[in-house]
């Protein structure tokens, strides 16, 4: 059975299904992740969060699907009675962007349900995440790629209630350089965003966890909204929550009631796994449990 050790992914994304008693993992595919045409999406679940059965198919893109590389960051939510998956893809003719698939169960099989990326067809985007604001309306969060605009942004439409499309403009939340830990990659312009992933804390705060690089490597810090809302706006902590060369993470609670952080770590391909970390949380704020 595999472990944590066996498993090479980046980007993992846990969803508990209690009624099962099993965690279901995804992730990028970490042999795929920089070249080569990718399989797909797998699946792998285990009821302690180490031992896994899988891999399982859990999308396979048909003939004529219409990217070929860069099948990146699966991530998978529970809305309106359906499972959808967000995940990034390019091709040689098309930008990279971020897709909607949908399920009818959590293990797939996934198939297309936007008609294309669902971010600006004009950029580079990478890791849509699903919110869904105080209102109950669904939304889309994602990166404006630094290979783009050199600081790379994040950024937030509305979507449809169905999930097929976007149904506003792109609105700018925040720039990477707008973090006090955050270093350039190259240069003095280049600053990277990656992976978003909102959190409603249990006093109401609206945290989120996005990734880029310090001066440890790859590092994971923490946003926060003064309003409470998506439009922010968005400060930044001081420290990260994460900064020990891993990232692009994602909080979930195991069923004992523990708040765990999910990332990847190291992030030197092809070395990195699933990395899980037991997390405090007290009056809106994160830190890991030592």
């Amino acid at each position: 059975m595999p472990t944590n050790a066996d498993i090479h992914i980046r980007d993992p994304f846990v969803v508990p299904a209690p009624d099962e008693g099993r965690y279901y993992l995804f992730g990028t595919p970490g042999a795929d992740c920089w070249s080569g045409t990718p399989v797909g999406f797998d699946v792998w679940h285990g009821r302690d969060l180490e031992h896994w059965e899988g891999p399982f198919p859990a999308f396979r893109p048909e003939p004529g699907f219409w990217a070929d590389r860069n099948f990146w960051a699966p991530e998978v939510h529970h809305y309106a009675g359906r499972w959808y998956l967000f995940a990034s893809f390019k091709s040689a003719e098309a930008r990279r962007g971020t897709q909607i698939l949908a399920a009818d169960s959590v293990r797939g099989p996934y198939r297309v349900h936007s008609d294309g990326p669902v971010t600006p067809g004009a950029w580079e985007c990478l890791d849509g995440t699903l919110h869904i604001d105080q209102q109950g309306r669904p939304w889309i969060v994602f990166c404006h790629e630094w290979v783009q605009v050199h600081d790379g942004e994040i950024c937030a439409m509305r979507l449809a209630p169905d999930l097929s499309r976007a149904i506003s403009p792109p609105q700018l939340l925040f720039r990477a350089s707008a973090a006090p830990w955050v270093r350039a990659v190259q240069g003095q312009i280049d600053f990277v965003t990656d992976g978003p992933f909102l959190y409603r804390a249990r006093n109401g705060d609206l945290l989120m966890l996005w990734s880029s690089f310090s001066e440890s490597g790859y590092t994971l810090g923490i946003a926060r909204s003064a309003s409470g809302d998506i439009a922010g706006p968005w400060t930044h902590d001081a420290e990260p929550l994460y900064r020990d060369d891993g990232g692009h993470g994602m909080l979930f609670t195991t069923f004992e009631g523990q708040l765990m952080l999910a990332v990847h770590k190291p992030n030197l391909s092809p070395e990195e796994r699933p990395i899980f970390a037991p997390v405090r949380e007290s009056d809106g704020r994160l830190s890991l449990m030592r």
